[in-house]
């Protein structure tokens, strides 16, 4: 076995072990990749210069999702079907297809994301560290991890993304599977607990260096990041 970042362009192989911990086995499953998954690696590409979630207006609303989640919606621009992941700044397009089975339709739902949905890319944002207080105990998580969780402030729904440092809010909901329920609701994160944001913290900026693997799992096209495909072994 050899890992995926080792494997040539147009070959096919199958995933045959995942190391890592359950993050990465979590992750890697939202884009369809686990164990005994035949993917076909279609080419093996620069990074991005941006990197990150993502911020997108859907209507009068703008809202902010996780990177890997952005590589599962396709639009359609100017006749062409292209993937969320691959717009810039500015780029508008309706929503054509979302791959990921229904499951994943109905945690986008829950951003007003869904076929004939119409999307204006804003922008990469950094993908900060958020420092919170949930009932008293401190947590911390990145911008996309917590773009899954909704809280009420002065009557509305917002993602915690959006709050200000020292503002105080309500969990409503957290969208996504029961593996990441069940992983807030350990650290105290749940429907009810108050949630205060205490700041942001920047990375000091890095050269983003290395490469992404391009890949299809099945009729799906994703991409995997050079580090999480050190993780998945193949045959």
């Amino acid at each position: 076995m050899k890992s995926l970042k080792d494997v040539e362009p147009e070959t096919m192989v199958v995933a045959k072990e995942i190391t890592g911990g359950l993050d990465v086995k979590e992750h890697l499953e939202e884009l369809g990749v686990k164990e005994g998954v035949q993917l076909n690696v279609v080419a093996t590409e620069p990074v991005h210069v941006h990197w990150g979630p993502i911020s997108l207006a859907v209507g009068d609303q703008e809202i902010v999702i996780a990177r890997g989640w952005a590589d599962k919606i396709y639009l359609e621009k100017e006749g062409s079907m292209l993937p969320l992941l691959r717009q810039e700044e500015g780029d508008k397009g309706t929503v054509i297809s979302i791959e990921g089975g229904k499951d994943f339709e109905g945690f986008l739902s829950e951003y007003g994301i869904m076929e004939g949905s119409e999307l204006t890319f804003l922008q990469h944002i950094p993908d900060r560290t958020m420092v919170f207080t949930v009932e008293g105990t401190v947590m911390r998580m990145g911008e996309g991890q917590a773009s899954k969780v909704f809280v009420t402030r002065d009557g509305k729904s917002i993602q915690i993304n959006y709050l200000k440092e020292g503002e105080k809010a309500a969990v409503e909901k957290i969208v996504g599977g029961i593996h990441i329920k069940e992983k807030f609701e350990q650290l105290g994160l749940k429907e009810g607990a108050e949630i205060t944001l205490l700041r942001k913290e920047t990375p000091a900026p890095t050269p983003k260096r290395g490469t992404y693997i391009l890949a299809k799992v099945g009729e799906q096209l994703i991409t995997i990041g050079h580090g999480l495909a050190e993780k998945v072994l193949v045959d």
